[in-house]
């Protein structure tokens, strides 16, 4: 039987490529993060998220030899001025829509570098064909993946291969949800058979409706870069197509020794509250007049292993000197700090500064007061054993 793997095969059109090949009589592995809709047939669904990428995920599909198809079709992207983009949103749109999909590439290498046939293609965009104002970070994204097949369809070439990789490079697809539209797959079954042609051709750059729209485009583009730039700015501004969310950065501060489920679910809820999670550690616990068991180094390296953290840093000395540095828009601190001096300074500090400070409540649970306590009344004990 003949496989394949779409990788993004759950929605939009990875999902009208995933129905297309079932139709074919491919066994289709769809790997995404969230179920197929409206997917019927022979395939089976593998859960990923590609911006925490995992191999693990892949091992089942590369162990399966009768896979002769691979397409990816993942990405994500929104029309916003960069200034409104956060170092978590960039982050996230190069690990999606580049580096994960170099590494499945990677993974997958060896079966599209050999003398047997494999079928190889994946979703790129116009976007990374020419000067995209207002979708910076995304074209950013996309420019990188149409040079990376490029370049390896030339070593491909000189390997004396006959495998292509397929760069298929649209402008807006009706039947995606790419742009807050709806699922509609009667919409795009003349694009899906077409990539699916293409692939079993091998070609290497596959531009929907090209010779229509964007052989025009492309060249106006050439022509004078600058001048299309500015006007796809206007267009976009005018049809009012610009996301004005801004990704909002949280930070707290804490000590984390002696890390427990405590701490966890702070980060947890703390995450849940922003974007991106910003969290500083204390050298120590002398402002509690307490001491610490654990090192700086190691209380960090076991903060940022947390999968709610996406970036550890060494604290300030007030929470409001880490603003100066981070610009965070909201600050995260236990409900028990309400009302004192230190707090209301901040509050006061803040005002101007569209800075919310969220106070959470403490929940029952095991804390470092009492692990602290134990520890100590233990190592009393063996002491006067000793003695």
């Amino acid at each position: 039987m003949n496989k394949a793997v779409v990788v993004g095969g759950s929605n939009g059109i990875g999902l009208a490529i995933s129905t297309e090949l079932i139709k074919r009589g491919f066994f289709v592995y769809v790997i995404d993060k969230s179920e197929p809709e409206e997917l019927i047939g022979n395939y089976k669904h593998i859960k990923t998220d590609l911006s925490v990428f995992d191999e693990s995920v892949f091992d089942e599909v590369l162990q399966d030899k009768d896979i002769s198809m691979l397409m990816i079709t993942a990405g994500f992207g929104r029309v916003a001025k960069f200034e409104d983009i956060g170092i978590g949103e960039i982050k996230k749109q190069m690990a999606v829509n580049a580096v994960s999909i170099m590494e499945i590439i990677n993974m997958f290498y060896h079966r599209i570098n050999d003398d047997k046939d494999f079928y190889t293609g994946i979703m790129v965009s116009i976007a990374g064909r020419i000067v995209s104002p207002l979708f910076s970070t995304y074209s950013a994204s996309k420019a990188a993946l149409s040079k990376f097949i490029e370049a390896l369809n030339i070593e491909l070439e000189k390997n004396n291969k006959t495998n292509r990789i397929l760069e298929i490079s649209p402008g807006s697809l009706k039947g995606t949800k790419f742009n807050g539209g709806q699922n509609n797959i009667e919409l795009l079954n003349k694009i899906s058979n077409d990539i699916i042609e293409q692939l079993l051709n091998k070609k290497v750059l596959f531009i929907p409706e090209y010779n229509e729209i964007y052989k025009d485009v492309i060249k106006r583009y050439i022509d004078n870069p600058l001048k299309f730039g500015l006007e796809s700015y206007d267009y976009k501004i005018k049809g009012n197509r610009i996301s004005g969310k801004k990704q909002r950065v949280g930070y707290l501060s804490g000590t984390f020794d002696l890390f427990h489920l405590g701490h966890l679910n702070l980060l947890k809820r703390a995450k849940e509250n922003c974007d991106y999670l910003i969290v500083g550690v204390h050298p120590n616990a002398a402002h509690k007049g307490k001491e610490t068991f654990i090192p700086l180094d190691e209380r960090k390296a076991i903060v940022q292993s947390c999968k709610y953290v996406d970036r550890v840093v060494d604290s300030c000395p007030e929470d409001n000197d880490a603003w100066e540095l981070y610009h965070y828009d909201r600050l995260f601190v236990g409900s028990d700090y309400k009302g004192t001096e230190r707090f209301k300074r901040y509050e006061e500090y803040f005002k101007d500064k569209n800075v919310e400070i969220v106070y959470f409540p403490y929940t029952k649970s095991t804390s470092s007061t009492q692990i602290r306590a134990l520890i100590m009344k233990e190592t009393r004990s063996d002491n006067l054993k000793r003695n």
